[in-house]
């Protein structure tokens, strides 16, 4: 239950946009801010996987103020000053995958032995492949064959098959390529996955079948092998995958040549060296590490020499697979290995040579995927805590320049909130880590010893973390008076095996402890008023936020976006790649049906008494619209204040711009008339209701 990435772009540049006039002293949440809800929405634009092609630059944008729509946008990287575009023909496309629901890697871009540049892109308008002419020379045409279920076939996770040219990978034929492939139909049945090899001539050949997932086909760098990972229920990709090899010949698989070479643990990122050697991301010893692999035996040995590693003991070098595509090493030219890795709860980036791992330094903190170039220089997303996300490209020394286009800033330096990261105690004597962001406005003071309202968030995942870099969606409360803390709960990743673990069994426990106790930690320690103290949290993070609400009387209001209210029906009614995530959260199902409605917020409503905003979309396959539905019955049932915005044409996460602004204005509606404030500006007033009326 991910949600989107937040929101990320802005800056303290000199280019900020003008501020307010207001300034003076008003309460905490009434602050007159420069940052409004389109500069968050503007800001929403999601520049993700960049990739290396021929000494060109590309990258994927999802852009709200287009419906969402996502665009590959190129740049050539040795050409001084010049300026990114789309390629040709994408304007009129939507280049995304919903494989697995979350995508990722819907695209692949190459160069032909011609020397013409091509994108191979899955299409969301069909879920069919599409050659693109990135040149726009040739308009794009159809690879994929039309399936007989409309839009029944989807395709992710592309890579190319080298194969030699003059044999089967001539002009009349064309490059391989090895994607995942997700099959459904209209028979209710969950959808089939595996691996298929396509030809430029629509020729699809199945690669593997059989297991319940599949992801990262990564050919050899001579293409006579394909490495592979599958992974069948109830295991996620973080819990246990096995990592494949088969032979390849003309980009076709040898039968009977299909074999396991690792049979777990949590095995990510396969990936060759120019050299032919196979590598892979275990956590193996208690830590996403890189390890060489032996192609024959599968003995695994870290990259990283025991006198480095121990150096470096708190380094996790991997991320949660909930998308496709994700990169977070490779090499250049010279065999350099270039790495990002977490530390803490916030991202490096770096170099091993001869076992050693030589960090970079630079003034980012969050990085995307690695683009290795072959000159000695990595193309990623980067950002930082006063640094908008943009594409990178960095060099060896930490000097780096930026790709992608460059945008106004809605805030001067001293209007961002920059975290202070710490560790708290919480409950059993757990410790738990969280990033604070107090209230900061440059222009703007508050009553003498009145303390803020604090905003506890709650990350998605519930695998995975609290972002390590500039978040407008965090600003927007910050520079209103609103401080936050983003809580890396138990069973967060970054922090290693055992304490990403923790959730095992205890979803809607160690999360909604963690949370609790980082709000108490601060409301104790003077920088949070008590009395106002808010959760909020999206999807898995909207449980922990509807758990803590009907398990605690600690908050005074929440926020739940798309928040898991009943986990019986999400066991019934979520989609097949988490269909059986809650096995190892909460227990089996349905053996465990005593424990799934003891967990449930829908049955524990009686104990609800705080008022709370619930956001939905009504396209949410993930979590259904009925979920949060069930949410706002109860509370009108009750007779608790409380909000309900439902967006139409929405899924999983919000994508267009109109409502993201929408969401946040009546977030903030809604908690000025809860807490006591009047916010600045011209805001719409969301409608508080009490009980079914008004």
């Amino acid at each position: 239950m991910s949600s989107p990435p937040p929101c990320q772009e802005a800056s303290g540049h000199p280019d900020a946009a003008q501020k307010p006039s207001n300034s003076g002293i008003f309460p905490h949440g009434a602050w007159p801010s420069p940052l409004q809800a389109a500069d968050v929405a503007a800001g929403a634009v999601r520049r993700i996987e960049p990739r290396v092609a021929s000494g060109w630059a590309y990258w994927a944008e999802e852009r709200p103020d287009d419906r969402g729509r996502g665009a590959i946008v190129r740049v050539q990287l040795d050409e001084a000053g010049a300026q990114p575009s789309d390629i040709a023909h994408t304007a009129e496309a939507d280049i995304r995958t919903a494989v697995h629901e979350y995508g990722g890697g819907a695209w692949l871009p190459f160069e032909a032995p011609d020397g013409n540049h091509f994108v191979l892109a899955s299409c969301m308008s069909d879920h069919r492949v599409r050659l693109f002419d990135a040149t726009g020379h040739t308009a794009p045409r159809a690879v994929t064959p039309e399936p007989d279920t409309p839009r029944g076939l989807r395709y992710a996770d592309p890579a190319l098959v080298p194969v030699p040219h003059g044999n089967s990978g001539d002009s009349a034929f064309g490059p391989v390529s090895v994607w995942v492939r997700e099959a459904h139909d209209d028979t209710g049945h969950d959808p089939r996955n595996e691996l298929v090899a396509v030809r430029l001539d629509g020729t699809v050949t199945v690669v593997a079948a059989g297991a319940d997932f599949y992801s990262s086909p990564r050919p050899s760098p001579d293409g006579s092998t394909l490495a592979y990972l599958c992974w069948d229920h109830p295991n996620m990709p973080w819990d246990h995958t096995r990592l494949h090899l088969v032979d390849l010949r003309d980009g076709e698989p040898v039968p009977g040549s299909d074999r396991v070479l690792c049979d777990g643990p949590a095995l990510t990122q396969p990936a060759w060296s120019p050299d032919g050697v196979l590598h892979i991301v275990t956590d193996i010893d208690g830590w996403w590490s890189i390890h060489r692999v032996d192609a024959e035996t599968g003995a695994t040995e870290p990259v990283l020499d025991d006198a480095a590693a121990g150096e470096a003991p708190r380094c996790e070098f991997g991320v949660p697979a909930w998308v496709f595509a994700q990169a977070t090493y490779g090499w250049d030219g010279s065999g350099t290995l270039w790495c990002t890795w977490m530390s803490d709860g916030v991202g490096h980036l770096g170099t091993i040579r001869d076992g050693r791992l030589e960090e970079i330094p630079s003034e980012f903190t969050d990085f995307g995927r690695l683009a290795v170039t072959s000159g000695g220089s990595v193309v990623t997303v980067a950002a930082g805590w006063t640094r908008r996300a943009a594409v990178v490209e960095i060099a060896s020394d930490g000097t780096h320049r930026e790709l992608s286009a460059s945008e106004p800033s809605a805030l001067e330096a001293g209007d961002v909130s920059v975290p202070q990261a710490f560790t708290f105690d919480s409950d059993a004597g757990r410790h738990a880590h969280a990033f604070f962001f107090p209230p900061a406005n440059s222009t703007v003071t508050s009553p003498p010893a009145e303390l803020p309202p604090l905003m506890v968030l709650s990350h998605g995942g519930p695998t995975g973390s609290a972002r390590s870099s500039l978040d407008l969606g965090i600003q927007y409360w910050t520079s209103r008076g609103v401080a936050v803390v983003d809580v890396n709960y138990g069973g967060s990743t970054g922090y290693g095996t055992a304490f990403r673990n923790l959730l095992r069994g205890q979803w809607g426990v160690v999360d909604t402890q963690d949370c609790i106790a980082a709000a108490l930690h601060l409301a104790q320690d003077g920088v949070a008023d008590p009395e106002r103290l808010v959760i909020k949290g999206g999807s898995a993070g909207g449980y922990t936020t509807l758990c803590a609400l009907t398990g605690s009387d600690v908050f005074a209001a929440g926020i739940s976006r798309y928040g898991v209210a009943d986990l019986e029906a999400l066991a019934r009614d979520t989609h097949k790649f988490e269909a059986r995530y809650l096995d190892g959260l909460i227990g089996p199902w349905p053996e465990r049906a005593d424990l799934y409605r003891e967990r449930s917020p829908i049955w524990r409503t009686d104990q609800l008494r705080t008022p709370m905003i619930v956001l939905q979309g009504t396209e949410d396959r993930v979590v259904p619209q009925s979920q949060s539905e069930q949410v706002v019955a109860a509370l009108a049932d009750a007779g608790v204040p409380h909000a309900y915005l439902l967006f139409e044409g929405e899924g999983h996460g919000f994508r267009r711009g109109p409502n993201i602004v929408a969401a946040l204005e009546a977030e903030l509606s809604f908690l000025g008339q809860v807490l006591g404030f009047e916010p600045a500006g011209d805001i719409a007033r969301v409608e508080v209701r009490e009980g079914h009326g008004r």
